[in-house]
C-alpha cells in the first residue's frame, strides 16, 4: 500500500479525544461510489480509519478527493482493493450485485479471520421494483458460502439511502444485521451507530434475504407514495 495511505490512516484519531479505545482500520472494498464515499465519511467522522479501495489506485483517489471536497477535513486513505483488505480490520463490500464474487475472489487471500460487512443488493434490471433473490438464497449467504467459515460474513445497511449518506442529516432508518456469528454482529451494530443509525440483531446469515428483499420493495413505495428515501423503523409495545 503507498506510504501516504498508511500515514492517513495513522493520524486517524477517535473523534471524542477523551475516547482512547482502539478503533479497528476499515477498508471499503469498491468504496468509489455514493454508498461507500458516505459510509467513509461518516466512520472517518466518528475516529475510523478508513481506507477507499478500488480496482485501481487512481479511482480510488478520485473519489477520495471528491470525498474531501465536499467535507474537507476528512481523513481516509486510497489504495487498490487488494492492498486495502490486506491492511483492514474489518471490510465492507459496496460493489453491485453482478460484481460481489468477482471482487471477493481478488481479495480473498487478505480476508481469512476478517469480518466482512456485505451491503450487495441483488437488484436485477429493469425490475428493481420486484424481489429476485439468487440462488443461493440471498447475496449475503452467497459471500459467506463463496469465503468459507474463516471469513464473517454479516449484511448490513441495504435499506439505507447512499445519497443521505452523503449529508450532514439524520437518517431516519434502522439496519438489520445479519450473520452466523453474534460477536461479528455486535461488532457492525457498533459501526451502525458509529454511522448514525441503530442496529438490530436479525439472526443468521440465512435471514440476510429479508433486507435485501426489502429494498425492491422500499423502491416501489418511493415510486407510488408521497415519500422520497423511504427506510424501515422498529417500534415495539412495552
Amino acid at each position: 500500500m503507498p506510504e501516504t495511505t498508511l500515514n492517513m490512516i495513522a493520524r486517524a484519531q477517535p473523534a471524542d479525544a477523551s475516547d482512547s479505545r482502539p478503533r479497528e482500520t476499515i477498508a471499503i472494498l469498491g468504496g468509489t461510489g455514493d454508498l461507500g464515499t458516505g459510509l467513509a465519511w461518516r466512520w472517518s467522522r466518528a475516529g475510523y480509519p478508513v481506507v477507499i479501495g478500488s480496482r485501481t489506485l487512481a479511482k480510488a483517489e478520485t473519489a477520495l478527493a471528491g470525498l474531501r471536497a465536499r467535507h474537507p477535513g476528512t481523513t481516509a486513505g486510497a489504495a487498490t482493493n487488494a492492498d486495502a483488505a490486506r491492511a483492514a480490520d474489518i471490510a465492507v463490500l459496496t460493489v453491485p450485485a453482478a460484481h460481489q464474487i468477482a471482487t471477493l475472489a481478488s481479495v480473498q487471500t487478505n480476508l481469512a479471520g476478517k469480518i466482512v460487512i456485505d451491503v450487495t443488493v441483488p437488484l436485477v434490471p429493469p425490475k428493481v421494483g420486484t424481489v429476485q433473490l439468487p440462488a443461493e438464497g440471498s447475496a449475503g449467504k452467497r459471500a459467506q458460502e463463496f469465503l468459507g467459515d474463516g471469513v464473517m460474513v454479516v449484511s448490513a445497511f441495504q435499506n439505507v439511502a447512499a445519497h443521505l449518506l452523503q449529508q450532514e442529516v439524520g437518517i431516519e432508518c434502522d439496519v438489520l444485521v445479519a450473520g452466523n456469528k453474534k460477536a461479528a454482529r455486535d461488532k457492525v451494530i457498533e459501526l451502525v451507530q458509529a454511522a448514525g443509525m441503530t442496529g438490530w440483531h436479525a439472526g443468521p446469515i440465512d435471514n440476510a434475504a429479508a433486507a435485501e428483499a426489502l429494498t425492491s420493495v422500499l423502491i416501489q413505495i418511493n415510486r407510488r407514495h408521497p415519500i422520497s428515501h423511504a427506510g424501515i423503523k422498529l417500534v415495539g409495545q412495552g
